[in-house]
């Protein structure tokens, strides 16, 4: 399977957070699935909706990050 990247600085690394502001390390995979990088990671409480690229300031949903793919094919 392909990693979607970021739409702005085109890297594959996102951080998710929960509540507490604790962060874990993803990737966002073709079929939309979000996937720690740390397969020992839970993401249980972690708000999925909104993504943070770790290379820039982008931050936004699974659904921007498909549309960008979708256009840059």
């Amino acid at each position: 399977m392909k990693k979607l990247k970021c739409p702005q600085c085109d890297i594959h690394r996102f951080a998710v957070r929960n509540a507490a502001g604790e962060s874990v390390v993803v990737v966002v995979m073709d079929d939309l699935t979000i996937v720690p990088v740390d397969e020992t990671k839970s993401l249980d409480g972690f708000d999925l909706e909104t993504l943070f690229c770790l290379g820039c300031s982008w931050s936004g949903s699974v659904h921007s990050i498909a549309k960008y793919s979708k256009t840059k094919r």
